[in-house]
């Protein structure tokens, strides 16, 4: 399967919104991470982006120690894509459970690397906006301001 069409796409839909590019994108391609099936490997199971999404969140809310919550995260990042805004906020809520702040500030890290711009950057951090006064969690650009 070839990208440059999905890229294309991306770039076209970037006008219509910064969540609505990574969506689109993600959809399109219709492949978000092929697992392969057990058995006799006779085949790839497709997971949309719907899919993807439910089982990180998933995922996301059974984690019990701090290790399983960075495997999970460095899996979930390692996509070619964007993770949703309830995928963020189901690793937030599990930093919280095993009590690591730091990983907390740097899944905000992390989702800045992955969006396209800032102005997708800021519609994250804007939507996220409620479970991160919630947790009491800042970025990584508030908690360094440079202002004593």
């Amino acid at each position: 399967m070839s990208l440059r069409p999905a890229l294309s796409l991306a770039l076209r839909s970037a006008r219509a919104g910064p969540l609505a590019a990574s969506r689109r994108v993600a959809t399109s391609m219709h492949v978000v991470g092929a697992r392969q099936m057990s058995g006799h490997g006779e085949g790839h199971i497709q997971e949309t982006f719907e899919q993807f999404t439910d089982r990180y969140v998933a995922f996301f809310n059974g984690v019990e120690d701090l290790f399983e919550l960075q495997r999970g995260l460095n899996n979930c990042f390692a996509h070619d894509l964007v993770p949703a805004t309830g995928i963020i906020e189901a690793a937030l809520k599990a930093a919280r459970r095993v009590d690591d702040y730091a990983t907390a500030v740097r899944i905000f890290e992390g989702v800045r690397e992955k969006v396209e711009n800032r102005q997708q950057y800021d519609a994250y951090l804007s939507e996220l906006e409620g479970i991160r006064k919630e947790l009491g969690v800042e970025t990584k650009e508030e908690l360094y301001t440079g202002k004593p």
